[in-house]
C-alpha cells in the first residue's frame, strides 16, 4: 500500500473536526492503511487545538498562531514534506467538515497505485442526507460565472453548461476522468506535487484546487474521480462564519484563475459582466458594499 500523508486545515469547526478525525481513524484502522495525519489549526478560538491534543494524540498538531487560510495552511505541511528526502506516495487534503466512509481511503490509494499517470483524484461526495453532491467539475470558461450572476436560465444550473458531470457518471462503479475535483477531499500523487509544486499561495481560499488540477494536466498528469470512495461533506462550515469576506475571496480568486489560465479576451468578457453586475447590485450593508468594491477592483 502506498505511503499516505493526510493534511486537515481547520478553523473554528471543533465538532466537525472531531467527527472527521474519528471517521478517518476508523477507516485507517479497518483497512490497515498506515498514514501520517496533520491538523493545521488556523488560530481557532473554539477549543479545536485542545480537542486534537487531548482526544486525538495520534495526530500531528500544527498551530501557526494566525489564520493562514486553506492554501497556506496546507502548504505549511506540503513544504515540509517536499524538504524531506522523499515525498510520500500520496497526500490527501481533507476538509474538517468531511466524514470518511469505510473503505474510501483504500479505494483512492489503490487507484493511484494502479494508474501511474493519475496525479490527482477525488472521491464521490455525499450530502449529510446521502444525496449526491457534485464532487468534480469542468474547468470554468465563459458560462460558469454567469450562472452565479443570475444571467443564465436556472434550469441549466446542474448541466454540463455549468461544468457539472452527469449523475450517472457518479453512479458507475468505475472511475472517470474529470477536469478537477472539489478541494474538500482531493488526493494527490506525491511525485506530481514534487514536480509542479504546492498550492499557489496567491489563492487565499477558493479556486486553488482548480489551479492545481490545471497545472497538473498541463504537465501531463491525469485527474480522476473514484465513485467507489465515498465521503460525506457537510460543506461551508468555516466560510459561513465570514460571508462577505468569503464572497470577496471567491470572486478575487476567480479573477486570478482567469488571468492565469485563460486567454485575455475570455477574461475581458467575463470581467466586464462581473464588474457591471456588482456595480449595479444593491449592498445590504456597508460591509457588503466594501465586498462589492473589492470584487470590481479584482476584475479590472
Amino acid at each position: 500500500m502506498l505511503a499516505l500523508t493526510v493534511i486537515i486545515v481547520s478553523w473554528n469547526v471543533r465538532d466537525l473536526l472531531d467527527r472527521c478525525l474519528t471517521s478517518l481513524y476508523n477507516d485507517l484502522k479497518i483497512t490497515g492503511v498506515q498514514a501520517e495525519v496533520w491538523v493545521v489549526d488556523n488560530d481557532s478560538v473554539d477549543g479545536s487545538a485542545a480537542l486534537v491534543a487531548g482526544k486525538h494524540p495520534w495526530v500531528h498538531l500544527e498551530m501557526p498562531g494566525e489564520n493562514l487560510g486553506f492554501v497556506q495552511g496546507n502548504n505549511l505541511v506540503l513544504d515540509r514534506l517536499r524538504e524531506r528526502s522523499a515525498m510520500p506516495d500520496a497526500v490527501w487534503l481533507l476538509n474538517p467538515d468531511t466524514e470518511v466512509q469505510a473503505g474510501a481511503t483504500r479505494a483512492l490509494l489503490q487507484f493511484l497505485a494502479t494508474h501511474p499517470k493519475a496525479g490527482l483524484i477525488g472521491p464521490k461526495l455525499l450530502n449529510p442526507d446521502g444525496a449526491l453532491q457534485h464532487g468534480a467539475f469542468r474547468f470554468p470558461g465563459l458560462l460558469q460565472p454567469l450562472f452565479d450572476l443570475g444571467m443564465l436560465p436556472s434550469r441549466f444550473y446542474e448541466s454540463r453548461y455549468n461544468g457539472r458531470y452527469a449523475p450517472y457518471d457518479y453512479a458507475k462503479s468505475e472511475p472517470f476522468r474529470v477536469d478537477h475535483p472539489l478541494g474538500a477531499a482531493m488526493m494527490a500523487r506525491g511525485q506530481a506535487v514534487a514536480e509542479i509544486g504546492t498550492l499557489d499561495p496567491q489563492f487565499f481560499m477558493y479556486c486553488e484546487e482548480i489551479d492545481w488540477a490545471w497545472r497538473m494536466q498541463k504537465a501531463g498528469w491525469e485527474v480522476w474521480l473514484a465513485p467507489e470512495a465515498e465521503i460525506i461533506h457537510f460543506g461551508g462550515a468555516s466560510t459561513a462564519q465570514a460571508r462577505p469576506a468569503a464572497a470577496a475571496h471567491l470572486w478575487e480568486s476567480r479573477a486570478r484563475l482567469y488571468k492565469k489560465h485563460h486567454r485575455p479576451w475570455i477574461r475581458a468578457i467575463v470581467g466586464f459582466l462581473v464588474r457591471r453586475h456588482f456595480r449595479r447590485k444593491p449592498a445590504p450593508s456597508p460591509e457588503w458594499e466594501m465586498t462589492y468594491q473589492r470584487i470590481v477592483t479584482a476584475w479590472k
